[in-house]
């Protein structure tokens, strides 16, 4: 063969090279890569970056403040029921005390009495707070007067019936345990409640004022 001399074999080979040549051409262009190294390198905004970055530690915080507030409300709610249950069995075992008192017949302790009143006063106005008691509007029963000195027995045993009548109300007891059908039986249960709570406030601060008046007197 001399050289330059066009044959089919030097044919045939330039064929499959330029077959192969616009196969890896056209494969190129089918998935849109360029080849490593050609064109532009990526434009990088660190602006975006950072608001990306900002907004993510923005969420997080808020879930953090978000956790911290509901365990903070969960403290306040269990000491609440807490401070109510102590109350409610402060008020009951002063009344015992009062009952116990009376029935014995000992002479009336104007010091013991007002300590006994004044605690029974403040644990009664605690318990107002988480109850929020309001009775009907009475003229004839909104003026609680300071007892005489000869009713003063008469005002502890009202102040015991006060205290039984508001311990022993179902709206108290059977809280957790309403149903539809006695949703109104509960409204009515409540409301007496309420009352009895404020008398219970009213009276024994009255007690204890004429307690104090009469210890000094002694």
């Amino acid at each position: 063969m001399k050289p330059g001399r066009f044959t089919v074999a030097n044919l045939a080979s330039w064929v499959i090279a330029a077959t192969f040549a616009l196969s890896l051409a056209s494969q190129s262009l089918c998935h849109g890569q360029a080849p490593p190294g050609a064109g532009p390198p990526p434009v990088i905004n660190p602006r975006a970056e950072d608001r990306q970055r900002q907004l993510a530690e923005g969420r997080l915080r808020s879930a953090e403040m978000d956790a911290a507030a509901e365990s903070e409300n969960k403290k306040h709610v269990e000491a609440a029921i807490i401070n109510m249950k102590e109350d409610f069995t402060r008020i009951q075992v002063i009344r015992n005390d009062i009952a116990r008192n009376l029935v014995a017949g000992k002479p009336l302790e104007y010091t013991l009495i007002a300590d006994q009143t004044a605690e029974i006063h403040k644990r009664a106005s605690r318990l107002n707070v988480y109850m929020l008691a309001h009775a009907p509007e009475n003229k004839g029963e909104n003026n609680t007067s300071d007892p005489k000195k000869e009713e003063m027995i008469g005002a502890l045993v009202k102040l015991c019936k006060l205290i039984d009548s508001f311990t022993d109300n179902p709206a108290l007891k059977n809280a957790g345990m309403l149903d539809v059908k006695g949703v109104e039986k509960a409204k009515e249960d409540k409301a007496r409640a309420d009352k009895d709570l404020i008398e219970i406030i009213k009276l024994s601060e009255s007690v204890h004022k004429k307690s104090q008046e009469l210890k000094v007197s002694n």
